[in-house]
């Protein structure tokens, strides 16, 4: 049995989940997801906790249990709470700047890449060099996240790029002279 997928999802107060036909609709104080769940695993909902069941233990069956119960899971925490992830810009000159909804970033090359933030996400340059993505789906935020950190990932010699803030660059020796 799923590990995860076993444990049921418990539904705060102010958040109302409509299930229909395996389409999982989380409404709650942020606002409102969508997810089309597989139809091999089956949503139930007691009082305030949501259950996802398998009808086998077959290989397929057996991950799209726990994958279902993850993404439900993450759907009313989005809700609720709302995810945020913090990049950080590192080098000379590598600076972030806020006009309106929009970001522009300097980055070292011959332009300033203008980042825009899909609907129901926002982005905040509370320092030159750190940006803030935020928003209630957890997929969408760590996509643009990973968006904006391949515009310069971190390079390993001088540790320059953009990175996540809990990211750690491992760093490695340069050539070594005579």
């Amino acid at each position: 049995m799923s590990r995860i997928g076993k444990k049921p999802v418990i539904i705060p107060e102010g958040v109302e989940v409509i299930v229909s036909e395996n389409l999982v609709t989380v409404k709650g104080p942020k606002g409102q997801l969508q997810k089309q769940m597989p139809q091999a695993v089956n949503i139930e909902i007691n009082e305030n906790e949501l259950v996802v069941l398998r009808p086998s233990d077959s290989s397929e069956h057996r991950a799209l249990h726990g994958l279902s119960r993850s993404l439900i899971s993450n759907m009313v925490e989005g809700v609720t709470k709302g995810f945020e992830k913090t990049l950080e810009l590192v080098g000379v000159g590598y600076r972030a700047t806020q006009q309106g909804d929009k970001v522009n970033i300097a980055m070292g090359y011959s332009h300033p890449i203008v980042i825009e933030p899909g609907e129901d996400i926002e982005i905040e340059v509370p320092a030159a060099n750190k940006i803030v993505v935020k928003g209630i789906d957890k997929e969408a935020v760590g996509e643009l996240a990973a968006k904006i950190r391949d515009i310069r990932r971190p390079e390993p010699y001088k540790g320059k790029g953009i990175k996540y803030q809990d990211e750690v660059v491992r760093r490695k020796v340069g050539k070594a002279g005579k």
